[in-house]
């Protein structure tokens, strides 16, 4: 006899099957269709005239677009570095302590958030003009922009791992230090491991949120400190051409990658 699903078992219904199908086509579709036409042998990226692999080949040669994206990758891996420092630091310190003035920082901490990032852009061009030199060597002349991507970045992995916090059992860490241990080895050994899914996930986060940004760096990039976004605007300004579609696929990628394996590192298996 065949068992009907129960109520809540939507995945074994036909329709609730079709439409997660059409939902996900619909949702997925733009991205299905760059990374198609990336293959694509032509030059006018609407007619299809057979599949290459030429436009990736082009892509690799050209020294002003890998140079782009080894900017990209650089900010977006020390962004997700210290923004996750700075971010599991200030969740900390918001749970564990009681200060004059907290509901006001943690206000303050959350405004990155919601400020509009045009306005951030310009704060940060408007600061960085004043205050930060320039023509420095390479990776000093990334100093503002990761600055910049810490700055709007770390409020999000504070919010992640505060969430997690909320959840955390308090007593644990205490019975640790009454049995010896110190505060920094209790927070090591207890309260670090139970929110590890939670700074794992902040810091990815991070780095896409650094990897992708376009408005920030636009206004905080110089002429010999251009991201991956801000040449892909540049070129797009001509045409989309297959070129331009296989560097974003490459970003979606790495982007793909990087999810897999925090998934996988959260779920305790080896990658």
């Amino acid at each position: 006899m065949k068992k009907r699903p129960t109520l809540l078992n939507y995945s074994e219904r036909p329709w609730m099957r079709v439409f997660l199908v059409v939902f996900f086509l619909v949702l997925y579709a733009p991205i299905i269709t760059l990374i198609i036409f990336s293959f694509n042998d032509s030059k006018r990226n609407i007619v299809w005239r057979g599949f290459t692999f030429k436009y990736y080949e082009k892509a690799w040669n050209n020294e002003s677009l890998v140079e782009a994206f080894a900017n990209s990758l650089t900010i977006a891996a020390a962004n997700m570095l210290l923004g996750t420092i700075l971010g599991v630091a200030a969740a900390i310190v918001l749970w564990r302590f009681r200060f004059p003035g907290q509901p006001v920082a943690e206000g303050v901490l959350a405004l990155p958030i919601v400020i509009p990032e045009i306005c951030m852009g310009v704060a940060m061009l408007v600061f960085f003009n004043l205050w930060w030199p320039h023509h420095l060597p390479w990776p000093f002349n990334l100093g503002n922009i990761i600055i910049a991507h810490v700055t709007f970045t770390f409020p999000f992995v504070a919010v992640i791992v505060r969430g997690r916090l909320a959840s955390v059992n308090r007593e644990l860490e205490q019975a640790a230090m009454d049995l010896g241990a110190s505060e920094w080895q209790a927070m090591r050994d207890i309260l670090l491991p139970q929110i590890r899914t939670s700074i794992i996930a902040g810091a990815l986060i991070a780095f896409t949120l650094s990897l992708d940004d376009f408005v920030i760096t636009y206004f905080t990039a110089g002429p010999d400190s251009i991201t991956l976004p801000v040449k892909i605007n540049s070129m797009v300004r001509f045409s989309v051409t297959p070129e331009v579609n296989a560097a974003s696929t490459v970003l979606i990628v790495i982007t793909i990658i990087a999810t897999i394996l925090a998934m996988r590192l959260q779920n305790g298996k080896k990658p």
